[in-house]
């Protein structure tokens, strides 16, 4: 009998309608009842794994069957509920990015912290319904394929000897990262009930994945890279977009109707459209939107629609801004969320150097300082959006000019805090490790680089390289906090205003809240969660 592998997961849920997202250990058909109503599609198969995303109508607790027999939910578990969204869209989406994949024990809660998701996940059983996060927003390296876990180092080991000794290789491996990365009991309860929406960052492929083009010229020399990066690409598919799409969107999606339409394995349909998406990635779009009421979530993809052309870098190339240029000027939204990875207000100081440095690697100071600098952007990670200038300056001028309320939400560099644009209701909330943290020292250096040195020299810097100065100016205004988290913000607040929580153990503790005082919300209702503190107390 088939068995249930990893999910059930709540992915896409709108006003009338779910989806949720296994994989089985064999073909099969799965059915989903909830109410009463049964729902059922077959699995389709790819390297030897089997997969099934499923379409409901209606919301209440739900069962998973597999062939007939009710496989999920497990013994003395609570049951996982469907919640279909208002009118007005979600109350309070959850966001968070960076979770490594690691045992629970002592040492690595040292060496690792508390997962905050996990321990989300545990006390939620016993927080009332109307409490609970509407949906979560992973926000990348939801699975570090360049760093794997001691588990997940054996089981390499285990079956193949060739290099990447120490790194994800093929499609197997990541089904198995994966497997490992959302089977713990608390997370799998908390993902078959909060629906998710998600967007990679690099170490969900590889550390500085798309940092420039030096960067993909020396990868594209080392022989294991092209199987690693279509397995990565095509694993993402299976496992985080096929459920940020709507079933519309599946309904018409090429690839998906032929792997459905196949009896046997599709791997190497999934693995041309992988390699295709990675050569040429404006032929691919992961970026997606959704209307979630009076808010438009636009979840970007900040590393695979990067253009590395030196002399004309852009974050998202040009189909990319064509399209998120439609979103953002398209009717009806009266406050737009922003989901992408890396962030887009960084403080100022980082900002100039960063911006100082894709100058010098481009050739501002000589071809001896270029190499020097790709060396430095490279080791250090300088590759945000003040690394791509051009996009960030587009961007920049296209939300000011939208004339509405708008969130940036990110993750990736390891702290959270806030960012307010000067004048403009803009802001930057950072939400970053779920479960990665640095360590004092790393700590210590970041303040002193980022929020001091840094600020002193980055503007000196980007003058003496003739870097035009932003389109306006902004300001860190909360943190940075240096805590694994999780991040909510309330939408049903007036205003708007956005929670920060770590974990000691299993117990969830507020670090702080801030209010958006520029973002109009919905006034609270039964059940909201109070705020413990405003911006600047």
């Amino acid at each position: 009998m088939p068995e249930l592998v990893v999910g059930p997961m709540l992915r896409y849920v709108d006003e009338t309608s779910a989806s949720v997202w296994v994989e089985t250990s064999e073909p099969c058909e799965v059915t989903i009842e909830v109410g009463g109503t049964r729902s059922r599609a077959r699995t389709f198969t790819v390297h030897g794994h089997h997969y099934a995303i499923v379409d409901v109508e209606g919301g209440g607790t739900y069962e998973v069957r597999l062939e007939g027999k009710t496989v999920w939910p497990l013994p003395d578990q609570p049951p996982s509920r469907i919640r279909l969204l208002g009118p007005e869209g979600p109350r309070r989406v959850m966001f968070g990015s960076c979770r490594t994949s690691v045992p629970h024990d002592t040492m690595h809660t040292i060496s690792h912290g508390v997962d905050v998701l996990r321990a989300y996940g545990d006390s939620l059983t016993g927080t009332p319904e109307e409490e609970w996060p509407d949906m979560v927003l992973l926000l990348g390296d939801q699975v570090y394929a360049d760093e794997p876990s001691a588990e997940m180092l054996e089981f390499i080991k285990n079956r193949r000897d060739d290099e990447p000794k120490t790194e994800i290789a093929d499609f197997e491996e990541y089904a198995e990262l994966y497997r490992l990365a959302w089977t713990d009991p608390e997370i799998r309860w908390f993902l078959s009930t909060v629906p998710s929406a998600m967007i990679f960052d690099d170490h969900d492929l590889r550390d500085d994945f798309n940092t420039s083009s030096s960067w993909r010229e020396q990868m594209e020399k080392v022989e294991w890279w092209p199987r690693r990066v279509t397995s990565g690409l095509g694993a993402y598919w299976i496992y985080q977009h096929l459920g940020n799409m709507s079933p519309q969107e599946r309904s018409s999606d090429e690839l998906l109707g032929k792997l459905c339409a196949m009896e046997g394995d599709g791997a190497a349909a999934l693995d041309t459209f992988a390699k295709h998406a990675y050569d040429a990635p404006a032929d691919n779009r992961w970026s997606y939107s959704r209307d979630l009421g009076g808010t438009r979530l636009l979840m970007l993809d900040s590393r695979s629609a990067r253009q590395l052309t030196p002399g004309d870098r852009r974050m998202l190339d040009p189909v990319e801004w064509e399209w998120l240029t439609g979103e953002l000027k398209k009717e009806g939204a009266e406050r737009f969320v922003i989901g992408t990875s890396v962030p887009f207000l960084l403080p100022s100081g980082i900002h100039h150097i960063e911006s100082w440095n894709e100058a010098l690697a481009q050739g501002a100071w000589g071809k001896r300082t270029a190499r020097w600098s790709e060396a430095i952007r490279q080791a250090v990670d300088l590759e945000h959006w003040a690394a791509f200038r051009r996009s960030f300056e587009d961007l920049s001028r296209l939300l000011a000019g939208v004339g509405k309320p708008v969130m940036l939400l990110s993750g990736d560099v390891h702290y959270s805090y806030v960012a307010k644009a000067d004048k403009l209701p803009i802001y930057q909330l950072v939400c970053s490790p779920i479960r990665n943290p640095l360590s004092r020292t790393l700590r210590l250096a970041n303040i002193v680089a980022q929020f001091g040195v840094a600020t002193l020299i980055g503007r000196s810097l980007s003058r003496m390289a003739k870097i035009p100065k932003p389109p306006f100016r902004w300001r860190i205004t909360n943190g940075p906090w240096f805590s694994n988290a999780v991040a909510t913000l309330c939408l049903d607040n007036s205003p708007v205003s956005v929670r920060w929580d770590t974990a000691a153990a299993t117990n969830i503790s507020e670090i702080t809240t801030v209010e958006l005082q520029e973002v109009p919300g919905r006034r609270q209702d039964t059940g909201t969660l109070q705020p413990g503190g405003v911006a600047g107390s």
